[in-house]
């Protein structure tokens, strides 16, 4: 299945955490993330990622496409809801995207470890009949 990973500043630590902690669930699919995000989760866990532009350059936007085209099936979207910051990125649209074309969403810590827990005991592979 294809996994679109997207953190805030704040929240990019976290994510490289949950990437080790679920390295053994995370590799057996492919990762997508936005650029900073992307490189930081390729230098710790050491799996491989496709990366998108930075979020404020447009990553958002490519992944948001690629929500629209059914070819993404899972999104864990790190976010401050406290301190954003102008140039990152605005988790609406994605939200939107991912509830229009029904594709599960993380937005913490919590929810993404209950989603990747459920992806590893094949729970999503409903996601594969919408191919």
């Amino acid at each position: 299945m294809n996994i679109a990973l997207v953190a805030h500043d704040s929240k990019k630590i976290l994510m490289e955490n949950l990437c080790i902690a679920y390295r053994h669930i995370l590799s057996k699919h492919e990762i997508y993330a936005t650029g900073t995000t992307g490189q930081l989760i390729e230098e710790t866990s050491n799996l491989s990622v496709h990366k998108y532009l930075a979020g404020h350059l447009g990553g958002e936007q490519q992944l948001g496409s690629q929500i629209a085209n059914n070819e993404i099936d899972l999104v864990i979207f790190l976010r401050d809801p406290i301190n954003q910051k102008s140039y990152e990125p605005d988790i609406g649209s994605v939200l939107r995207l991912c509830d229009i074309h029904n594709i599960p969403l993380a937005s913490n810590l919590a929810t993404a470890e209950v989603l990747l827990l459920a992806l590893d005991r094949g729970d999503l592979d409903w996601r594969n009949l919408l191919k």
